[in-house]
């Protein structure tokens, strides 16, 4: 399939505290917009399209439209979780190829760290009054982290994958982390037990969470946000920076009802369909950011989208091609991930925000010559219902 090149991300801007006291989701969500369309060359008025997670007042794009003062064409508020952002990434390109938006602006805001919230440790699909979806889930099934510890033994089991491979996607990730100036200062404000550079025998010795991971391969909870702007062809020639263009998207989603095998993701239905958008392979991918809630769900990621055969992804992760700069496969995680720099609950957004950055050669952790980069989020809960949703990124 022929490449096109429609709509591309021509702003960003990521919140740079990750421990914000005081400071509301929507008060994220604004700076970060400010931010974004400054990186842009753009104003306020410009914007005509709005895309949110839905987290204000649960009314997402029109609330924070209000907030803004803007008087969108569009509003799109897809929550699927940490996929979220790669969905209305796919959806906002599609609405700017067809016409009918030319500047879209993606938010996103969170206070997860301040307000306390047990992210993994409460039941497994959240707050709110009983729905068919969490009215036995909640006080009977089990938690969200318990649920990605079974996945991860399953693989182990059904492929012969050890510990010691899924602690390299750990090692990695906090290699980038520690280059990332952002990201010492998370894991300095959240007290994480050494600021450092880990090997695979800290990851080992660190305490088990829910057997079989342990505390290195879990995901921090902490505050951030950040937001993301996506213009058409025309306007983008015209935008301050370098556009990085939108070139390919696909979504899926999966549930126990049509699962199968647990540790086959969303992914695998989305992956092929995202490649073939973009017109390219898994082997001309220079930068993967994947969603790192834990070490389970990127190893299902890189099997899932192509980047090995499923049951391969413990060889393929101890090749030693996972940071920026090694060779023989896209770096993972170049920002530290959520495993070492953010992770406020719906990490989607900072998957673009990275990917875009390693297009613009402006990441702490810049992979020579990059050219095309996947982000792909996996929202809901991997094993069980969920959605993965890859955008794939080129450089102009």
């Amino acid at each position: 399939m022929a490449q096109t090149r429609e709509a591309a991300i021509v702003g960003i801007h990521e919140y740079p505290l990750r421990v914000a006291p005081g400071v509301s989701a929507l008060q994220i969500k604004a700076a970060s917009a400010s931010k974004a369309l400054e990186d842009a060359g753009l104003s306020w008025q410009d914007v005509d399209a709005v895309y949110d997670n839905g987290s204000h007042q649960n009314i997402g794009g029109l609330g924070i439209s209000e907030y803004l003062g803007l008087n969108p064409r569009l509003i799109d508020n897809t929550s699927v979780g940490g996929t979220s952002y790669e969905f209305q990434a796919h959806h906002a390109a599609t609405m700017i190829a067809s016409g009918k938006a030319s500047v879209a602006l993606l938010t996103y805001g969170s206070t997860a760290h301040s307000d306390r919230r047990a992210i993994g440790t409460a039941g497994a699909t959240g707050q709110g009054s009983p729905t068919p979806f969490n009215n036995m889930e909640d006080p009977w099934g089990m938690t969200l982290i318990s649920g990605y510890g079974m996945v991860k033994a399953r693989h182990m089991h059904q492929y012969g994958t050890t510990n010691e491979q899924f602690a390299e996607i750990s090692v990695a990730t906090r290699y980038h982390a520690m280059r990332n100036p952002e990201a010492v200062e998370a894991m300095t404000a959240l007290e994480f037990v050494g600021v450092n550079e880990i090997t695979t025998q800290d990851v080992l010795d660190s305490r088990m969470i829910a057997w079989p991971l342990h505390l290195l391969e879990c995901c921090m909870v902490s505050d951030g946000g950040g937001a993301v702007v996506i213009a058409s062809k025309e306007v983008a020639k015209n935008c301050k920076k370098s556009p990085v263009w939108i070139i390919g998207g696909a979504e899926a989603t999966k549930y126990r009802e049509n699962g199968g095998d647990i540790t086959v993701s969303a992914g695998a239905q989305s992956g092929p369909r995202a490649f073939e958008d973009a017109g390219v392979s898994p082997d001309e991918i220079d930068v993967l950011m994947a969603y790192d809630s834990f070490s389970i769900t990127v190893m299902c990621m890189i099997e899932d989208l192509g980047f090995c055969k499923k049951g391969e992804g413990g060889d393929y992760v101890s090749q030693g091609i996972l940071k920026f700069d090694q060779k023989g496969g896209p770096a993972l995680n170049t920002d530290g991930g959520g495993l070492s720099s953010n992770h406020p609950g719906e990490r989607g957004i900072f998957l673009l925000l990275e990917a875009t950055r390693q297009m613009r050669g402006e990441s702490t952790s810049q992979v020579d010559g990059a050219k095309l980069a996947v982000a792909v989020g996996n929202g809901g809960q991997l094993g069980a219902r969920h959605a993965t949703s890859p955008t794939i990124l080129a450089a102009d």
